[in-house]
């Protein structure tokens, strides 16, 4: 079995964001690995040690990426690769067709990938690249079994072969799907409790090469083209506006009531009894 594995490196959540110039200040910032994205690794770590299979960690991104694929390597991971030169891409849709194109000639069985990126709160780029595969997917998995029919007791099943079986939150409940392998599933909070690496596994990782892609060689004509036709443009980041200070409302209820009504009527926020 071999299974892919898609990473992003991001801010840590403890981080303060600033913004300059429209873009969002990377120097002295701490990054991770997308903390959804560790449970998609924990997932694949588990079902490697399971089914002894291999497993590859894939990120798009600037090279310090590489930092985020050594640490998945430490993890236990068997192949790492680094699309750079991509550190211009705020496109989705590009970066979706990078990784698909990187992970087509590889042929997993699997694909896993965290639910959403929390720097950006964008979940689109996973499924994108499932589109691009023509895989069938699952989102916001927490459970997955693998098997056949037989072994996952199923009476019956629409498909032969490999399948996974898939638990998925859906806003507070549960939605189970079964899907033919190959397959892409993204992780939800909740799959399994990921692991850190072991001091080993740090120093092992370190004398592993991660391989390089560039998006030159990945990309065909007619692919840019797609992409050139369906690129959307991230102009500038800006900070939410400065939170005005409050007012203390003075006098009795009543009089409170009608001075908060008289404030929301200049504010056009509720209609005067005039209107």
């Amino acid at each position: 079995m071999k299974i892919v594995v898609l990473l992003k490196q991001t801010f840590d959540t403890e981080e303060k964001i600033d913004i300059a110039d429209g873009r969002i200040e990377e120097y002295g910032v701490k990054f991770v690995i997308n903390p959804y994205d560790e449970f998609a690794l924990e997932e694949a770590l588990r079902l490697k040690e399971a089914n002894d299979a291999e497993v590859i960690a894939i990120t798009a991104g600037p090279e310090r990426s590489s930092i985020a694929l050594r640490t998945a390597l430490a993890l236990g991971v068997d192949q790492a690769i680094l699309v750079s030169e991509t550190e211009q891409l705020d496109h989705s849709y590009h970066i979706a067709a990078l990784l698909a194109e990187t992970i087509r000639p590889l042929k997993p069985d699997l694909i896993l990938a965290g639910l959403f990126a929390i720097d950006s709160g964008s979940g689109s780029v996973a499924l994108q690249v499932a589109e691009l595969l023509d895989l069938p997917h699952a989102s916001a998995a927490v459970k997955l079994q693998l098997g056949t029919a037989d072994e996952l007791a199923l009476e019956q099943a629409p498909w032969n072969g490999q399948l996974a079986l898939v638990e998925r939150d859906v806003e507070g409940d549960s939605e189970i799907v079964l899907l033919p392998l190959p397959a892409l599933i993204t992780a939800q909070q909740g799959l399994n409790e990921p692991r850190y690496p072991s001091l080993p596994g740090i120093m092992k990782a370190k004398k592993k090469a991660i391989i390089e892609r560039f998006p030159a060689d990945l990309l065909n004509e007619p692919l840019q083209a797609s992409i050139a036709s369906s690129a959307t443009v991230r102009t500038a980041i800006t900070p939410p506006p400065a939170r005005q200070t409050g007012r203390l409302l003075q006098g009795s209820s009543e009089q409170q009531t009608k001075e908060l009504l008289h404030i929301l009527q200049q504010l056009n926020l509720v209609e005067s009894e005039e209107s």
